[in-house]
């Protein structure tokens, strides 16, 4: 099982463009997939992770996307720099053992002209001290708003990156 994660949880982020794509190409190939998106984790969850007991639920979503997974792709956009503040509230909820000897993939986003680069080393230091593998080929995607249509990527350059990407993944 391969989970994919939506690194934001804006309403109507252009992230979830990208992330429809990759679990489409990984479908394609054969693959099982899930997708975790960071609206969909329990309600008050960075309030109740921060400062007090775990959120209801949180046990379910770490059992499905990260304990259940082998493998996980994080499609995260540009924020101040950086990755989601979220991610990384998520990333700090899981306990560290559970993220040992993983694989990961990633996709950086931004509107801007640097395909959220910072970002994703920022993410592979995190994930290198949990013990994750990350994946060398890391896909910065700039510019995304130019890159869809109607709520989908058609850029062919990025499919076809994002393809490759997807496919060297799975030998990893």
């Amino acid at each position: 099982m391969i989970s994919v994660i939506c690194g934001t949880h804006r309403p109507q982020n252009q992230t979830l463009a990208v992330v429809n794509k990759y679990v489409e190409i990984l479908k394609n190939l054969g693959e099982e997939v899930c997708v975790l998106k960071m609206d969909d984790l329990p309600e008050n969850f960075m309030v109740t992770n921060t400062f007090g007991e775990p959120s209801h639920g949180l046990d379910d979503v770490v059992e499905k996307f990260v304990a259940g997974s082998d493998k996980l792709v994080f499609i995260a956009p540009e924020y101040n720099g950086s990755y989601p503040g979220i991610l990384k509230v998520f990333l700090d909820a899981v306990p560290p053992h559970t993220w040992k000897g993983k694989k990961a993939a990633l996709v950086g986003v931004a509107s801007g002209r640097a395909g959220n680069l910072r970002g994703m080393d920022h993410l592979t230091d995190v994930l290198h001290y949990l013990r994750v593998e990350v994946f060398s080929l890391k896909i910065p995607i700039s510019k995304l708003n130019t890159l869809i249509n109607n709520g989908e990527v058609v850029d062919t350059e990025t499919l076809g990156v994002l393809k490759m990407q997807a496919e060297e993944f799975l030998r990893f």
